[in-house]
């Protein structure tokens, strides 16, 4: 019998039917969206995604590639997100450079030629379906990373719903929502957790115009603290813009990195504090090197310094007396470490944050929108990506997802 098929009535009918089953369809889902909506939703529910990705460390203009892939109907406890904002850090940029202590891992989920990862760690996102074991996620839920490491620089993604956390959205952003948990958090937990401040007493930060400086401004300003908050120093206008608007938010006294070390500076700190009457017990570190023990030499003996950042690259050299005869304690502080410890905690910090935003009583931080569609070039991506290395910012740095 030859092996060749021959045309009979059943075949053709059997190849027929195949040809009809898998001609796309447009999906309930999809169809019920405006135009703009659709892209996302193909044939049988699948979800098409871009994303960000590196398949190994380095620079991020030498290693980010955009991708495009395809997300599977959700099941069991799985929920499928799409990002409605995600801001872009400084740990962002050093996750790709591989010089962070943690990383978002390296996976051929993405369908890339090689393992690929996908940076960000903080967003805000929408669900669009959830599994049918999903019980504390529905569709239309607004939702943030529980942890830090999710890879949140790409259009959708698919997770189990234990790896996010409902937010109340009333009254709020997708912006404000997504940088919550890193910056406010961190000042929030710094002016709690290191020493007992009281009504009336100081602290003093530099790097005070960062998005952890105004945070703690701001909450200091509420829990009746006075601060003294060392900013970069600029010249002319743009230096008293910054000065007027630090005290808009509620600093006590502005000073710049050069005048904290001068000769004479601590004069100045005993005559804002009444005399040294008034306690200076705590310092806000992000910057480190000699700035930083700048910070340190104006605390009252037994304060404590809290260091949660390194902009300078430098060490900070404690002198002895510091420690003998000031009795000064150095301690840092990593807000990642901290809400894997307690995640309770975290989302109680967290609701109570946003909670502020949506009183009009925690003002935002100034931001620089990078619109991120379908139609997004990869260039445009990174010139944002890029625009997170530079010195002077006009704001953070945020993608805004449209049209995805």
């Amino acid at each position: 019998m030859s092996s060749t098929l021959r045309s009979t009535p059943c075949l053709s009918l059997l190849l027929k039917s195949r040809t009809i089953a898998h001609q796309p369809k447009t999906s309930p889902i999809a169809a019920s969206l405006p135009l703009d909506r659709r892209r996302h939703i193909s044939a049988y529910g699948y979800t098409q995604a871009k994303a960000l990705v590196y398949p190994k460390h380095g620079s991020p203009a030498d290693v980010l590639n955009l991708h495009t892939h395809s997300i599977s109907p959700p099941h069991s406890n799985l929920v499928t997100l799409r990002t409605l904002a995600a801001p872009l850090n400084p740990a962002d940029i050093n996750q790709i450079q591989g010089t962070y202590p943690t990383a978002p891992p390296f996976t051929q989920e993405f369908g890339t030629a090689q393992p690929s990862a996908v940076p960000g760690n903080e967003a805000c996102f929408e669900v669009l379906s959830a599994g049918s074991g999903c019980k504390s996620v529905g569709k239309g839920d607004w939702v943030i990373p529980r942890r830090t490491g999710l890879g949140t620089w790409r259009t959708h993604l698919q997770v189990a719903e234990d790896k996010v956390m409902k937010v109340n959205k009333g009254g709020l952003k997708a912006e404000q929502v997504a940088i919550v948990s890193v910056n406010p958090v961190t000042a929030y937990r710094m002016l709690k957790d290191f020493t007992p401040l009281k009504e009336g007493d100081w602290f003093i930060q530099n790097g005070a115009n960062s998005g952890v400086g105004r945070a703690a401004v701001q909450l200091g300003k509420m829990w009746g603290l006075k601060s003294i908050c060392v900013v970069r120093k600029r010249e002319g206008v743009e230096g008293e813009a910054l000065y007027k608007e630090m005290q808009e938010l509620g600093a006590t006294v502005v000073v710049d990195d050069e005048e904290i070390r001068e000769k004479g500076f601590g004069e100045r700190v005993k005559e804002w504090t009444n005399g040294g009457r008034e306690p200076l017990n705590l310092a806000l570190n992000c910057v480190g090197g000699d700035d930083g023990m700048a910070l340190a030499k104006t605390l009252d003996a037994g304060g404590t310094m809290v260091t949660y950042g390194a902009m300078s690259k430098s060490p900070l050299r404690v002198g002895a007396g510091m420690l003998i005869f000031k009795d000064l304690r150095f301690l840092g502080f990593w807000v990642s470490k901290w809400g894997d410890r307690f995640p309770d905690e975290k989302e109680k910090t967290i609701d109570e944050v946003l909670g502020l935003i949506r009183d009009g009583i925690f003002k935002d931080v100034p931001m620089v929108e990078v619109p991120w569609s379908y139609e997004t070039k990869k260039e445009e991506l990174l010139d944002a990506v890029q625009g997170t290395l530079e010195g002077f910012r006009k704001g953070k740095g945020i993608f805004k997802f449209c049209d995805t």
